[in-house]
């Protein structure tokens, strides 16, 4: 019997195929938080790295020091892929997943339906690190990283939250779990992968996702790729790391389900939609909305989920960071200062700085007209008073 990637398969049997790919350390776990919704419309296929998880190192056609490349581990993929019939399928990998994705989309483009590289590079960096990295778990085991890995994957303000404990946990587990020789053969695949000068022969379309507080993968090296990779998009997550999909899982879902699916029927438009409203205007204030809708208001909110939030902000034409720029202009030439309070907040959570939110407003007031931004500014200048808000730059710094 053919060795091959330990992996799970959920969703329809004739849906298109969506693979997810994990990152060094982790296992199928780092996409719990969408698999189950990507489902609904997609065969999502998650696969575990060689000596990560269920996947013995040995699928590999050498453990030797630095004898793996990310082509090898392309090469499984699409093995897998062929077991399980699926000639094209779409494709979305944190960190070295996402390089494997990107090496398929060049190399295999009649493979690649759609592309998402998330906290991911074209490049990780020098390779003496990585050797080095390799040839220590070689020698301890991945035990080794585990103090200091939970700093490299979230932010500070993550890990001190008590919910967060548990998930945390578990993929600790997880990366000392993997076996010394899979993860240091993963480890000369990073050494040797740079494919900057390739990202122009992907033809896929491709979302590129950073975390704002990446370390490992920064928010420069996403630009890259969205640089590269012709009419590529690219979402800047905020208060995340490099394990985007865990910190901030309704964000990351919401940009994956604008990027994958093409809502078909109003059930999939609305699945979609609340998804991202989710994650731009947070759950707090879609519960209330929810709470607070009657029989009178139920269709003019399934109307906005479906519509504004279904069919518009998932579309993949702007980033989000654009389109909180562009609302925020449009409330505040009408002159709609609740709503206008809101996508304050909202655009705090997609990205954007009291600073940046100040020259929207600044860029208002001369075609807009003045008295518009007089009120806007001070609409915003409330709320970025406000405490707790999704940004690490305090309001008078603006």
């Amino acid at each position: 019997m053919t060795a091959r990637l330990h992996h799970t398969v959920e969703g329809p049997a004739g849906a298109p195929v969506l693979v997810l790919g994990p990152s060094l350390g982790t296992s199928t776990a780092v996409w719990d938080a969408q698999a189950r919704v990507l489902a609904r419309h997609h065969r999502v296929v998650r696969f575990d790295l060689p000596g990560h998880g269920g996947t013995p190192a040995g699928v590999l056609p050498s453990l030797a020091p630095g004898a793996t490349a990310v082509a090898d581990l392309a090469g499984l993929v699409l093995e897998l892929a062929d077991h399980l019939g699926a000639m094209r399928f779409g494709y979305a990998g944190v960190s070295l997943g996402g390089a494997i994705g990107a090496h398929l989309a060049v190399h295999h483009p009649q493979r690649v339906t759609a592309l998402a590289l998330v906290c991911s590079s074209a490049r990780f960096g020098e390779p003496a690190g990585w050797h080095e990295r390799a040839d220590l778990v070689r020698e301890r085991g991945t035990e080794a990283l585990a103090p200091t890995a939970p700093g490299r994957w979230f932010t500070p303000s993550f890990v001190a939250v008590p919910e967060a404990a548990d998930r945390v946990a578990a993929l600790v587990t997880d990366l000392c779990g993997a076996g010394r020789s899979g993860y240091a053969a993963c480890c000369d695949a990073l050494a040797g992968y740079d494919l900057r000068a390739d990202l122009a022969r992907i033809t896929a379309p491709t979302l590129v996702v950073a975390g704002r507080e990446d370390r490992a993968t920064p928010p420069a090296h996403a630009r890259e790729l969205a640089d590269g990779i012709p009419g590529s998009t690219l979402l800047e997550i905020a208060e995340a790391a490099h394990l985007a999909p865990v910190e901030q899982p309704q964000a990351v879902l919401a940009a994956l389900l604008g990027h994958f699916t093409t809502p078909a029927d109003d059930e999939a438009r609305h699945a979609a939609g609340s998804a991202v409203r989710r994650a731009v205007l947070g759950d707090d204030h879609v519960d209330r909305a929810i709470v607070r809708t009657t029989g009178f208001t139920a269709d003019f909110q399934d109307f906005i989920t479906r519509y504004a939030w279904g069919e518009i902000w998932t579309r993949p034409g702007l980033d989000r960071r654009t389109r909180s720029c562009v609302t925020l202009t449009a409330l505040a030439a009408h002159g709609h200062q609740e709503e206008l309070a809101m996508h304050v907040r909202a655009a705090l959570r997609n990205g954007l700085t009291p600073a940046e939110i100040k020259e929207v407003l600044l860029q208002t007031a001369v075609y807009c007209g003045v008295p518009a931004a007089n009120a806007a500014f001070a609409t915003a200048q409330r709320v970025l008073a406000e405490p707790g808000l999704p940004t690490t730059t305090h309001p008078t710094e603006s």
